[in-house]
């Protein structure tokens, strides 16, 4: 299972939020760069940056961030935040993005989402699923979680599995920064109704023991935030899984 810290980016600051509120902004370090550096340096190969800024404007604004984490390091990047077009999509590579995430677009423009697909391959794409639980799963939320879809979550991403997705970064909102686990029954019934799907857990991640319990449920990957900025997960305890 791949480790990969986040990176959200406010004002070209590395920040948290908790449930994507931005008035809960807690600022960790002004320089992302040196935050990537830690990461390579305890051996994670991979990021996950989201431009919160770009959330909200529905466009690509911190890209010279992710130039300067791209260029600078070896780490592979995938991106997210407010892309909407083909030419945030064309700016976000060209700055150094490996894979680009998208979460509203796939709500709200199916039709450009699905042509990114066979535009830029599978491999480059990854349908964000961000959710906000409920009865009978979750329902798909968008626009930096400030909007609620009525797109029940396992359908949503079983609709884009039959157009191509290979890769998804599933988040539990409730949980998001909450430092309360992550929703091991919710990843279980995906990767039950969703088989080969690449799962990226996302959301709650707050201990060491929780991530062998991901990768054993089938998890391609977990994205981990504040649990390794407020020290929940030593960056020593990551190097020693990722070794492992």
């Amino acid at each position: 299972m791949r480790i990969i810290p986040a990176i959200d980016i406010i004002e070209g600051k590395c920040v948290r939020l908790t449930k994507g509120d931005y008035s809960t902004k807690k600022i960790y370090n002004e320089n992302p760069l040196e935050v990537a550096k830690e990461f390579e340096d305890a051996g994670i190969e991979y990021l996950h940056v989201v431009d919160l800024d770009g959330a909200k404007a529905s466009q690509i604004i911190n890209y010279k961030v992710l130039e300067q984490i791209a260029s600078k390091t070896n780490l592979k990047i995938d991106f997210g935040g407010g892309l909407k077009s083909d030419q945030d999509l064309e700016i976000a590579f060209n700055s150094g993005a490996n894979q680009i995430t998208g979460g509203s677009i796939a709500v709200k423009n199916a039709v450009v989402f699905e042509s990114w697909i066979k535009k830029f391959g599978a491999e480059k794409i990854i349908l964000g699923a961000d959710f906000y639980p409920d009865e009978t799963g979750g329902k798909i939320a968008t626009n930096g979680w400030q909007e609620e879809s009525s797109l029940q979550l396992i359908p949503f991403i079983n609709e884009y599995q039959s157009k191509g997705i290979q890769y998804v970064i599933c988040t539990d909102i409730s949980k998001d920064g909450m430092l309360q686990g992550p929703s091991f029954k919710i990843y279980e019934e995906i990767l039950n109704s969703s088989k080969d799907i690449k799962l990226i857990a996302s959301g709650g991640i707050s201990t060491f023991d929780e991530l062998p319990k991901l990768a054993e449920l089938g998890c391609e990957g977990v994205i981990i935030g504040k649990a390794i900025y407020e020290n929940k997960i030593s960056l020593k305890q990551l190097e020693n899984f990722i070794i492992s």
